[in-house]
């Protein structure tokens, strides 16, 4: 279980890295403190709170197919912007870009979508880790 939570924390750790720069609305101030006790966090949270909210929103889950779990995350990821204040999400533009003939328009996000984008961003990343880890 140690170890478990060890990897959890590294993974988190690594994904605090890369969301700032990823997800242009995601500010960490205070360097290497701030995301080890930002992914010591979120770590937490989705070990205790996580399945108590899957539990309180399985209607929703069920009907969405599992799309309600973007909101789960979010609210997750919020309360960690509200115990660890140096982590903070605002509303951003994306500037678009155009690839290959596929051109992105630009968008703005409010603070909302940011959280969503981050949450995704995150839930993304800490996969990948995970899956790369194994």
């Amino acid at each position: 279980m140690i170890k478990s939570l060890l990897r959890n924390i590294f993974i988190y750790v690594v994904s605090l890295i890369i969301l700032p720069r990823v997800v242009f609305g995601v500010s960490i101030l205070g360097g290497f403190q701030t995301i080890t006790i930002g992914a010591i966090a979120l770590t937490l949270m989705f070990t205790l709170l996580k399945p108590i909210l899957n539990v309180l929103t399985f209607p929703f889950n069920l009907m969405t197919m599992g799309l309600f779990s973007v909101i789960t995350n979010t609210v997750i990821l919020y309360l960690l912007t509200v115990f660890v204040p140096n982590i903070t999400i605002h509303s951003f533009g994306f500037p678009g870009m155009s690839v290959l003939g596929f051109s992105v328009s630009p968008l703005t996000f409010n603070t909302f979508f940011a959280f969503i984008a981050a949450s995704v961003v995150l839930s993304m990343t800490s996969g990948l880790i995970r899956w790369l880890i194994k």
